[in-house]
């Protein structure tokens, strides 16, 4: 077949070179088709490693997708963010612009200016580069160029006098004895830049020095040539310097390229009894060999990997200028195998007080406080707090995120706590110091109904209600009982019942101070001005029918506030922002406002027959202890409600249970206390002749005022 390479002999059987990425592409083309192994030794352009395009390809040189890889690794290490890249006007350039470009956007850094650096005939595209570089105020260019590009850039750099920048050169020229002995360039700031690693390789190095001296001995003779020849020679002499270890590093390339390739000829004609096979040798077959290749050369390893780049890193260079010329500093390497950049612990950087340069557009935002893109760009910023109940986090910095609802944080957080469960326990020290007094307070009201009951025949007792008396301990005690269910965790009983059995035992226990206040006034003023209704609300049992009528009134309002809106226990998460207070849904409800609006009504009634009552015999005259009892349920059910708009945590269940109990030693003190010490301490004004002898005297006072 035409196409069929296969047989072909070939005068060369492997191509080392050439140094250019642009005459690499050429050459790798070609052979390419033939499989010709083909190594070099400079040409770094990352497109080189297809396979598909370039099977033949290798080099001993790292890709430059490693080199952009260190270089980008280099500026996150020093927080570098606001950059500006410039590349030369070649493949190596353009491609070196385009993928570093790439990939620093993609990691959060922001390229303010990206250009390429044009031919030496063209000075004032370079100028206005420069310009362009200081006006957009980065302090970081990274500079992918050839040598002989960035020589033509910082000789206008120079030209520009702008100083204190940092500079980050490619392998081509960081390492440029030519850029670095350019007039004045120590005044630019930090140049820093990716090298081939260095390589100790003295038998080469021995080996250029003896030419060296070779040739300026014999160029120091005389020989007659013409002034064309004299001028090349004074230039090569001008020129021929004792090279370094970074040049020899390039070399070191050439010398391993060589050897990988007469290593896969030793392989190929099985050469290690020292006795090769005599036959010829197809570029196809050397080509698989040489893939394979792993040896050692002056303690550095040599093979490829599946693209054809070798396994080695890079050094990273910082320029120093403890002398008159500068020096190039190894500071650290960057490990292809380990991925990792390691650098010396203290560097020396071109600034006033060595300090690391800065390169950003914006200073970072402080603790808590989210971004607001200012520009075109992401690295320039405003910073605004994170207000209460929100976060920001660094998965998205332009956001204040709400917390969930169990959830909490202050202004300016970068994450949310959890909110504490808060409700009244048991064992809180105040709890024990009210559930002491409730206990109390209960044992008095117990105390108090057994006195009335053993004196239930007395006029005292009869004079203060009789059995109504009893009706009323029993409603005061049951409002103590429901005490007991504002302490722990609120469920769903005790929401339901605390409210209501309270609400309805001091409607009863009103209504019946209501009756005893109205059926006094009746006795002494109305009796006899009114003598059929008066019979009728005796013969009738009006104060039964009151209070069953009045009890029933507060029992519906109860009943529509279940069926409209039932008391359940409730999670509040808007008073406290660290906490959930825990508590029931009837405090300060409509229902709860209508009941104790209700009892209040019934309070204004005794008032009014309390004042009617007010000149009534002294037995019969209970205007002061009911106005007493009136006043402290008043006064103290305005300070719970007051306290409520001001306050609704944890401790607010107290204030209510408080309320309680000053209401119900209101009604213990004023009304019942008396009573109480009449029966026990002064019972010679607990006769029928001492209640007679009060009336009488009441009649004889009325008749003389007549």
């Amino acid at each position: 077949m035409r196409n069929n390479f296969t047989d072909y002999e070939m005068r060369t059987i492997a191509l080392v070179g050439p140094p250019g990425s642009t005459f690499a592409f050429v050459t790798a083309s070609i052979l390419g088709k033939f499989l010709m192994p083909q190594i070099s030794y400079s040409a770094s352009h990352e497109s080189l490693s297809q396979k598909q395009l370039y099977p033949s390809y290798l080099r001993t040189i790292p890709s430059d997708k490693l080199q952009i890889d260190v270089i980008l690794t280099l500026m996150q290490r020093f927080r570098w963010r606001w950059i500006a890249i410039v590349g030369s006007n070649d493949d190596y350039g353009r491609q070196g612009l385009q993928d570093l470009y790439s990939l620093a956007t993609s990691n959060g850094l922001c390229v303010a200016y990206q250009g390429l650096i044009p031919d030496s005939t063209d000075r004032t595209s370079v100028r206005r580069m420069v310009a362009n570089i200081v006006q957009v105020r980065v302090r970081l260019t990274v500079v992918f160029s050839t040598y002989f590009n960035a020589r033509i850039f910082f000789q206008e750099v120079i030209n520009a006098n702008v100083t204190d920048y940092v500079w980050i050169g490619s392998e081509s020229w960081s390492v440029d004895s030519q850029v670095a002995a350019l007039p004045n360039i120590r005044s630019i700031g930090s140049i820093l830049g990716v090298s081939v690693q260095q390589i100790s390789f003295p038998r080469l190095i021995d080996f250029e020095m003896d030419y060296v001296k070779s040739v300026k001995a014999t160029a120091s003779g005389q020989y007659d040539c013409n002034q064309m020849c004299q001028n090349c020679r004074t230039f090569t002499l001008q020129n021929m310097s004792i090279p370094n270890q970074f040049a020899m590093s390039t070399s070191f390339n050439v010398y391993s390229a060589v050897y990988a390739i007469a290593h896969g000829l030793h392989q190929l004609l099985d050469c290690r009894s020292r006795r090769c096979r005599n036959e010829t040798v197809y570029p196809w077959q050397l080509l698989q060999y040489v893939k394979k290749v792993n040896f050692t050369l002056y303690n550095q390893s040599i093979c490829f990997d599946s693209n054809g780049d070798p396994a080695t890193g890079y050094d990273i260079v910082m320029w120093s200028w403890d002398g008159d010329a500068p020096s190039f500093k190894v500071i650290g390497s960057y490990s292809k195998v380990a991925g990792r950049l390691q650098l010396m612990e203290e560097l020396k950087w071109h600034t006033k007080d060595n300090s690391v340069p800065e390169s950003i557009c914006s200073r970072e935002c402080g603790k808590g406080e989210r971004r607001v893109q200012t520009g075109a760009h992401s690295c320039c910023f405003d910073c605004i707090p994170c207000p209460k109940m929100t976060f920001v986090n660094t998965s998205d910095l332009y956001t204040c995120r709400p917390c969930g609802s169990d959830e909490w944080s202050p202004m300016k957080s970068e994450l949310c706590y959890p909110r504490s469960l808060e409700y009244l326990p048991w064992t809180d020290p105040l709890s024990l110091v009210l559930l002491f007094i409730i206990t109390l307070l209960l044992l008095l009201v117990v105390a108090f109904a057994v006195i009335f009951v053993q004196n239930l025949d007395t006029p005292v007792v009869k004079s203060a209600g009789g059995k109504m008396c009893l009706l009323m301990l029993c409603c005061l005690a049951g409002s103590c009982c429901t005490l007991y269910c504002y302490f722990g965790r609120p469920g769903v009983v005790t929401c339901l019942v605390r409210q209501p059995v309270f609400s309805v035992s001091f409607t009863v226990c009103f209504s019946c101070i209501v009756v005893h206040s109205f059926q006094i006034v009746c006795i002494f003023k109305m009796a006899t001005h009114m003598p059929r209704m008066y019979d009728m609300w005796v013969k009738k049992n009006g104060s039964d029918i009151f209070v069953a009528v009045s009890t029933a009134g507060q029992v519906l309002i109860c009943i529509i506030w279940m069926v409209v809106k039932r008391p359940s226990p409730i999670e509040d998460y808007g008073t406290f922002p660290e906490q959930i207070i825990l508590k029931c849904s009837e405090t300060a409800s409509v229902g709860s406002v209508a009941q104790v609006a209700y009892i209040g009504l019934l309070t204004m009634l005794c008032f009014t027959f309390c004042y009617m009552g007010k000149d009534l015999p002294d037995n019969y005259n209970e205007a002061k202890c009911i106005s007493f009892s009136l006043l402290v349920y008043f006064f103290s059910w305005i300070a719970f409600f007051t306290t409520y708009i001001v306050y609704q945590g944890k401790y607010i269940a107290a204030v209510n249970v408080a309320a309680v109990l000053v209401s119900v030693m209101g009604i213990l003190i004023g009304y019942f206390t008396p009573k109480c010490y009449v029966i026990l301490f002064r019972p010679e004004l607990n006769t029928t002749e001492h209640f007679q002898t009060a009336i009488q005297n009441y009649t004889k006072k009325q008749s003389a005022a007549g």
